[in-house]
């Protein structure tokens, strides 16, 4: 696809500084570009690339000198570049129709302009909605419903009774609704409580690769709208996700977990189970959160603290040597004085 650059400005509300009829194709780096892609700058420390560019054009927040080409000026260049490139991606591949190698239950429903690549398994009861896309290797179960306009990539996992919303993108490789890990003890023999809930995941919701989303033990495992998911992340039953929050690689959410809206979950987080997490709140990577979080509340470390407290107590842990040190030579020196005093 090519767009001449007035049009792209006017996506993103941009004005352009030069040749507006320069036709676009591609959007890239600084240091791959060349003729006829456009390209971002939003960080100093990209000065050097930015003067070497052979791009056509750059999104910037202000006129630049080192760029010589057609620039368009917007108050954020992130986030239009994230518009360009929408713009100017290739579409997702689709399979011409129902493919004659994909076993789709005569008792499922199909809306139209339906992709089902070779390989896929759609069962009895189950519902595709329109422009939906099912690559290989897909495994779609009884009486699951599937919205319009969904991408699901190779190798994906939607076992029963599991709802799917419009404009939803699962990676590959990502399992909806396997059971819970809930058992009980009989002596010291762990029983199985059967995991006879659900899963719902609602409109524009994308789900990384190998993500595992545990069907509820009873009720439902909800993520609402715009949630974002990384890749390697599970989300164990009955959890609820709030809308528009993202969710960073290897983090883990035990059962019964609810998450705000807003909320950033940064990466190889632990959040055991039962806990409220509230509205905007930040939990920085690696924490492990053994208590709830108030909504706006920014937290760090292990067991999750304060984001200040824990920058503090990181730096003292740094100087935990040397305060020994200080330490043992006070007790030796207190030592000597007492000694000398019982001598009087």
């Amino acid at each position: 696809m090519e767009l001449p650059l007035k049009e792209i400005a006017g996506a993103v509300g941009g004005k352009v500084l030069g040749d507006d009829t320069l036709m676009i194709s591609g959007v890239n780096s600084l240091d791959d570009a060349g003729p006829g892609d456009i390209c971002f700058f939003a960080d100093r420390r990209y000065k050097t690339s930015l003067a070497k560019t052979k791009a056509t054009a750059l999104i910037v927040a202000e006129e630049n000198s080192l760029f010589k080409g057609s620039q368009v000026i917007v108050s954020d260049p992130n986030l239009a570049y994230a518009r360009v490139a929408g713009l100017l991606a290739p579409p997702v591949p689709r399979y011409p129709g129902i493919s004659k190698r994909a076993f789709v239950h005569k008792k499922s429903r199909i809306g139209e302009n339906v992709s089902i690549y070779p390989m896929v398994h759609v069962g009895k009861d189950s519902v595709i909605g329109d422009d939906t896309v099912l690559f290989p290797g897909v495994f779609v179960g009884e009486r699951v419903v599937i919205g319009k306009r969904t991408v699901v990539y190779p190798n994906v996992s939607i076992l029963q009774d599991c709802v799917i919303g419009n404009d939803v993108i699962l990676h590959a490789g990502t399992v909806i609704g396997g059971d819970g890990f809930g058992f009980t003890r009989e002596g010291s023999v762990p029983v199985k409580i059967p995991q006879i809930g659900t899963v719902q995941i609602d409109d524009e919701v994308e789900i990384g690769s190998n993500n595992c989303i545990d069907r509820a033990t009873l009720g439902k495992t909800w993520i609402k709208r715009r949630v974002k998911t990384d890749n390697l992340v599970q989300i164990a039953h009955n959890v609820i996700i709030g809308e528009n929050t993202v969710i960073v690689a290897q983090a883990g959410i035990s059962g019964s977990v609810s998450v705000g809206s807003n909320v950033v979950i940064g990466g190889q987080v632990g959040i055991i189970d039962h806990l409220d997490i509230g509205d905007r709140a930040m939990i920085g990577s690696q924490s492990g959160v053994a208590k709830s979080v108030p909504a706006g509340e920014i937290v760090s470390g292990y067991p999750a603290m304060p984001h200040r407290l824990f920058l503090r107590t990181s730096g003292l842990i740094m100087r935990l040597p040397q305060l020994n040190k200080r330490l043992r030579h006070l007790e030796s020196r207190l030592e000597e004085m007492e000694k000398r005093l019982r001598e009087k």
